[in-house]
């Protein structure tokens, strides 16, 4: 299993944020939905090992994350893009992606192969000389998602790609997770449609608790016809954050 946590909890002072999350993943794309403040954006920085738990077990690739080692030697094989991206404008796309991966400790000898790979993946080898700054908003996230996948990365954990993507830009972050196999990923977002279009598995958050767990289907199912929203799936996405006391 790449990933396993166990009654996951996250506070911020008296604060809970993040409250019993339990959570297994392994192949595919899981996306993670719920309104703004539910807490999506702390836990996966919680995964992305990014700020320790404050209670709870977190296990990535079967190992329990508990010690500065076990911390590095998870990160080297996660890949994280944050929703506040920064980029150094001056760098080129090669620069960048290259000093993630040294950062990633990709070993020296496959640094440049490996950075062209990623490039290459995301659609960018052709604008791999191009100063980040003069690039457009699509493709910064095609560079940031490059980042992330460089080197031996069996994990990626993307809150909220497609926030300010038009809907073409969207359409094509979409075609590039497909492409990505091999990877367990996880995708933070409240646009019900890209859940949709991509996701293997669901889980809805509210209130720093999972509220729903299960393909789209079932949470399609959760709608009634006559309900609030522009499809099945929306419609079961309100109904999941709108149950009373309801919790997965």
């Amino acid at each position: 299993m790449t990933l396993e946590a166990s009654d996951l909890m996250q506070k911020y002072g008296n604060r809970t944020v993040v409250s019993g999350i339990s959570l297994q993943w392994g192949a595919g794309i899981l996306g993670l939905l719920g309104p703004n403040g539910a807490g999506k954006t702390t836990l996966l920085r919680t995964l992305a090992t990014v700020v320790p738990p404050s209670s709870g077990t977190l296990r990535i690739f079967g190992r329990t994350v508990e010690s500065a080692a076990t911390v590095r030697e998870a990160r080297r094989r996660i890949g994280y893009v944050p929703q506040q991206f920064g980029f150094p404008g001056g760098f080129s796309v090669y620069d960048f992606v290259r000093y993630c991966a040294w950062l990633r400790e990709v070993p020296e000898k496959i640094g440049h192969d490996s950075t062209l790979r990623a490039i290459d993946q995301v659609g960018l080898s052709s604008r791999r000389e191009w100063k980040l700054k003069k690039l457009s908003g699509g493709m910064q996230r095609r560079c940031a998602i490059a980042q992330a996948i460089v080197g031996d990365i069996h994990l990626l954990l993307l809150d909220e790609p497609t926030a300010g993507l038009d809907p073409e830009q969207r359409l094509e972050f979409r075609e590039l997770m497909r492409s990505l196999d091999g990877i367990s990923i996880v995708v933070s977002t409240h646009l019900v449609e890209d859940v949709a279009s991509i996701c293997d598995e669901v889980r809805v958050m509210r209130d720093g608790a999972f509220v729903f767990g299960g393909s789209v289907q079932d949470l399609a199912a959760l709608g009634s016809p006559g309900a609030r929203g522009d499809s099945p799936v929306e419609r079961g996405y309100l109904a999941a954050i709108e149950r009373p006391g309801a919790r997965a």
